[in-house]
């Protein structure tokens, strides 16, 4: 009886590495025009509405741009060196304004970094009624300007308005001109702003928070650290890459109020509360000077951009020699 010899199977054929080849089947080709063909209609976007009107802006600034006028003259830096020239007629009502700015931003930007910090450590804690609590302080934000304003000027109103009738309820001083007089005008604004946008900065600092390691605060307590101590050491330097973020975008924002004083002051009284912003719309928009306008505009955004470069430099992180 003769049997058959075991059949060999011959070994798959392997790569001289003596790694398997990876099969290309079903794996797509990707060309390199492909990450920009994704990246295309943002970049589109983007070109359109900021590249483009940025160079457009520049470019109006140095004309005589008034849309009365078919002409367009070109005049240089002179709609620029006007801003610098007390002689000029722009000179005094664009600085005012600047110094308007300056106070509402002055104002405004440390309460809008405290409160909102000191609401954002009590929504961190656990109590009943936290999600209404968070609820409550952020829903002011949703609003937007023009129904803040309205609100708030029928409760400012110093003869109808419900604050001053409730401040003398209260045995306190019942006829102030919160929208017409000085330094009341200034209070409302910041009051009012202050009240409509803690709410934004609250949720930014919440976020921050409930990223911070809990075994850092329990390594302080045992280490006797009250509250104070906690905060100072675990908490700030935990919230500063936010801070700096929330400290740029409230600068910012304050640095182009425009809706509040147009609409609860009127730039009043007389030219007090005019801020920039205010001042650049009116010459661009109502007085149709345009290159003017323009000019402004790159002054104010000169001044917020050397203040960012402050700003991230104090934030920056300092290593330790």
């Amino acid at each position: 009886m003769t049997t058959t010899p075991a059949a060999t199977v011959a070994p798959a054929a392997t790569h001289t590495s003596g790694r398997a080849r990876p099969s290309r089947r079903g794996v797509a080709k990707h060309g390199r025009a492909t990450p920009w063909l994704f990246l295309a209609p943002y970049l589109v976007l983007f070109g359109v509405f900021v590249i483009l009107p940025i160079v457009l802006g520049a470019w109006i600034s140095l004309h005589q741009w008034d849309f009365l006028l078919p002409g367009k003259p070109f005049v240089g830096l002179d709609n620029y060196r006007d801003l610098f020239d007390s002689e000029s007629i722009i000179f005094s009502t664009f600085w005012s304004s600047m110094k308007a700015t300056g106070i509402f931003t002055v104002a405004s930007v440390p309460l809008l970094l405290v409160i909102p910090l000191l609401v954002a450590l009590v929504m961190n804690q656990r109590f009943v009624g936290r999600n209404l609590f968070r609820a409550v302080f952020f829903a002011p934000y949703v609003l937007g300007v023009a129904v803040v304003a309205v609100l708030w000027r029928y409760l400012l109103d110093n003869n109808i308005g419900l604050i001053n009738y409730y401040l003398g309820k209260l045995g306190l001083p019942d006829d102030t001109a919160w929208t017409t007089s000085m330094p009341a005008a200034w209070i409302a604004l910041v009051g009012v702003t202050v009240w409509w946008t803690l709410g934004y900065n609250s949720v930014i600092y919440l976020a921050a928070l409930q990223d911070i390691p809990r075994e850092l605060y329990e390594a302080a307590r045992v280490d006797g650290a009250n509250r104070w101590q906690q905060f100072r050491h675990v908490t700030l330097p935990g919230l500063r890459p936010v801070l700096a973020f929330i400290t740029m975008i409230t600068i910012l924002a304050s640095a182009n109020m425009f809706g509040q004083s147009y609409l609860i002051t009127q730039g009043g009284p007389g030219r007090e509360t005019r801020t920039a912003i205010y001042q650049i719309a009116e010459t661009g928009l109502r007085n149709y000077q345009m290159g003017s306008a323009a000019a402004m505009s790159y002054i104010l955004t000169g001044f917020l951009m050397l203040l960012s470069v402050v700003v991230f430099w104090l934030f920056r992180e300092r290593r330790a020699r």
